[in-house]
């Protein structure tokens, strides 16, 4: 009995070593889908230099930036934001979900200070402020 039981742990240990070099393959289908582009936060430019990490921990972050468009239906802000820190996100131009008391606080052209809630590669802005 014993030799079976050491004989099955060599042989789960060798097969566990075996795959460790082993790169596991993920095809298209398997990545989680961008949002489309339009869409509350989907990014709208150049997106080179942006980490896109997703993260189960949700973190804040502020911006400042002119707003260009209002979605009131789609509850959307889209800003064009200078460089975002804690992020790691570049300066782009970026639709943002915002609470519709947000979302009609504001219009294209005003300029602004906001505070995001990051989760997953994306922004909801929690906060505006016109400046």
């Amino acid at each position: 009995m014993k030799r079976i039981v050491l004989t099955g742990g060599v042989l789960g240990a060798a097969l566990a070593l075996a795959a460790c070099g082993q790169k596991s393959e993920t095809t298209i289908a398997e990545a989680p889908a961008a949002p489309a582009a339009g869409t509350p936060g989907a990014p709208i430019g150049d997106m080179a230099g942006m980490n896109m990490a997703g993260s189960q921990a949700t973190k804040t972050a502020k911006g400042t930036g002119t707003v260009k468009s209002v979605d009131v239906g789609a509850g959307a802000i889209t800003v064009d934001h200078g460089p975002i820190p804690e992020a790691g996100w570049p300066a782009m131009t970026m639709a943002f979900k915002a609470a519709p008391d947000l979302v009609q606080s504001v219009k294209p052209g005003d300029k602004v200070a906001f505070d995001l809630t990051l989760k997953d590669g994306s922004g909801e802005i929690t906060a505006i402020t016109k400046q």
